[in-house]
């Protein structure tokens, strides 16, 4: 079902930014938020929480593409939107 495929997708994100050596990573699936949206149906709904030194001294749109970079193609797929806060250890 789809709690399967959501799972799946966490799990392949979690992968994907293990490039960026994050201290810590929670992905929450949002999608049930979105179930009458026109996207809805091509990919999840994804929030992303990381923290990782990788993102010292960047902004937060270099901070981003470095996500999506690592992200691949799962953004052209799986993931239809991802909404991302990304921190450096001791930014909060």
């Amino acid at each position: 079902g789809v709690a399967g495929a959501s799972a799946d997708t966490i799990e392949l994100l979690r992968q994907r930014l293990a490039v960026l050596h994050p201290d810590s990573i929670d992905i929450v699936d949002d999608s049930h938020r979105h179930a009458g949206h026109a996207g809805a149906r091509d990919g999840g709904h994804y929030q992303l929480q990381i923290v990782a030194q990788a993102f010292a001294g960047k902004s937060t749109i270099a901070r981003h593409r470095m996500i999506y970079d690592a992200a691949g193609d799962l953004m052209r797929g799986k993931i239809h939107a991802l909404s991302i806060q990304a921190e450096v250890p001791g930014d909060h």
